[in-house]
């Protein structure tokens, strides 16, 4: 990720996106402020109807804002205090859409040149560019083809290769991968990485996948209900979920509490239970050594593998925090299983399939779960 301002190769200098917007739609208020950094990726996640598209349409001039300000290095684009409107046509944005969106009736390397074409580039000097964007991205074999015969993942490389061949300031990806099966997902996923690496420009990448977020993006934005919850590194918003909705996504247990011992670290849960919680917090720069005062509203995160389960209750050892519940839920998750229990607190765990077998669990049947303090970590509330 580069973090200052560079030039991209024709001597302009790529600067950052700026922006802190408001954008009413319907009974939804999309409220935003963020900074994008030249070279850096920004992954935007959120629920169904949580306004992602709604910020990336604004930011394409697809949608004015209600309030606040869009900027590129010094370029406003939307103000409308100041009445600056620049229309989508006139901003130097390459949008990558969740169909692809390419002209059927066009070769891959007319796809590509059409941006040029558009600024009234001649033909020879348009395709010449836009072949070496795909020589650049290893797909300059595709150049005679029409989409028609293009795979899922190649299409979904040729869209790329048109929005660069754009020459962009702000690059916009919509649910980029959405569209491909899983094994392409997966063989893609990497590549977008490292051309996304390659773009000098700020880039806005909107998805519903943690997972895609968590290796592609610098840094993640939540949005929930149009509000942003949420922003931080892959790692921090990993191991430090501000929402029920952000734990999901990175599978933890988040629970809420109080802290009622500040020596032993125990964590009052609104449920009505307790747990100790000595699990070092990597964002805590004491190394948990300082807490906060006693009455402070908490958040305690648990890993699913953290979590032991038993068919009876389990002797007294080094876990000391020790429940029972009722099993209500067991799903297949690739190489293991995920237990869902009720009880105080609800709780999912991660087991193998072998001790599955052993356990003989099914749902109803009555459990124990255990976890060690110490795979326990607890910060204060958002």
């Amino acid at each position: 990720m580069r973090t200052d301002g560079r030039t991209d190769g024709t001597g302009r200098s790529e600067q950052g996106l700026a922006a802190q917007v408001s954008v009413v739609r319907g009974a939804l208020t999309v409220r935003a402020r963020l900074d994008v950094k030249p070279g850096e990726i920004l992954a935007v996640l959120g629920p169904n109807g949580a306004g992602k598209t709604t910020l990336l349409r604004a930011f394409s001039g697809l949608l004015a804002i209600d309030a606040g300000t869009i900027s590129v290095g010094t370029s406003v684009w939307d103000d409308p205090g100041r009445g600056i409107f620049v229309p989508p046509t006139e901003r130097r944005v390459g949008v990558v859409f969740q169909d692809y969106r390419l002209f059927p009736h066009l070769s891959v390397v007319d796809n590509v040149a059409f941006a040029a074409r558009s600024r009234g580039a001649p033909r020879r000097q348009a395709r010449e560019h836009a072949a070496g964007v795909l020589e650049r991205l290893g797909i300059a074999s595709l150049a005679g083809y029409r989409p028609r015969r293009l795979s899922g993942g190649q299409a979904q490389r040729v869209a790329l290769a048109r929005a660069l061949a754009s020459d962009p300031a702000l690059l916009l990806l919509d649910e980029p991968l959405a569209a491909l099966d899983v094994r392409t997902r997966l063989e893609i996923r990497g590549e977008l990485r490292r051309y996304l690496a390659a773009f000098h420009g700020p880039s806005v990448l909107v998805t519903h996948d943690p997972l895609e977020a968590m290796i592609i993006a610098d840094r993640i934005l939540v949005l929930e209900e149009g509000e942003v919850v949420q922003q931080g590194t892959p790692a921090e918003v990993a191991r430090r979920p501000a929402t029920d909705y952000v734990a999901h996504l990175v599978g933890l247990n988040l629970y809420r509490g109080t802290l009622a011992d500040r020596t032993t670290r125990r964590i009052d849960l609104d449920d009505g239970s307790s747990l100790y919680a000595a699990g070092a917090d990597p964002q805590d720069p004491a190394g948990g050594r300082l807490l906060p005062m006693v009455g402070t509203r908490m958040s305690v995160a648990v890993p699913p593998t953290a979590i032991s389960l038993y068919t009876r209750e389990p002797d007294a050892g080094s876990a000391r925090n020790v429940w029972t519940g009722v099993v209500t839920q067991l799903e297949l998750l690739a190489d293991r299983v995920r237990v869902g229990v009720e009880g105080h607190p609800d709780a999912l765990v991660d087991i193998t399939p072998a001790a599955l077998t052993a356990l003989g669990l099914d749902v109803g049947r009555r459990v124990w779960l255990s976890a060690k303090a110490t795979e326990v970590v607890a910060y204060p509330a958002a």
